[in-house]
């Protein structure tokens, strides 16, 4: 499976982006997804995953009800909406697709990784 992310760019404090992240084939549909980021000189952290049916999703403490991950699998596209943008959530952003059918927060349950996208909030 290859990964294609997009949607990166630079926002205002207070702004909205969406990331999308487009899959290679159709079998994306069996996979659960998330996404990660990693801002400089930090460790790469998780963001959100949602499960294959995207009838299960999780997000991490610092993004939960800012962010929404979502899927369209007739499009193999996974989302994330993201609000209230925070010059915190600066950071390049990794699409992944898991292993199992269910979305995770342990990015070792992540075979296939897209090539990221920077997002950028000022203050």
């Amino acid at each position: 499976v290859q990964l294609q992310a997009s949607g990166g760019g630079l926002v205002q404090a207070g702004g909205s982006l969406r990331l999308s992240c487009a899959a290679s084939r159709r079998t994306f549909r069996n996979n659960g997804m998330g996404w990660f980021r990693q801002a400089p000189e930090k460790e790469r952290e998780f963001v959100a995953a949602i499960s294959w049916s995207g009838g299960g999703t999780s997000y991490a403490d610092s993004v939960k009800g800012r962010f929404t991950i979502s899927r369209d699998n007739a499009k193999n596209t996974v989302y994330l909406q993201m609000s209230s943008l925070k010059p915190e959530d600066t950071a390049v952003y990794y699409c992944a697709a898991s292993r199992y059918g269910s979305g995770s927060s342990y990015s070792n349950n992540y075979a296939f990784w897209g090539q990221g996208t920077q997002v950028t909030v000022s203050s």
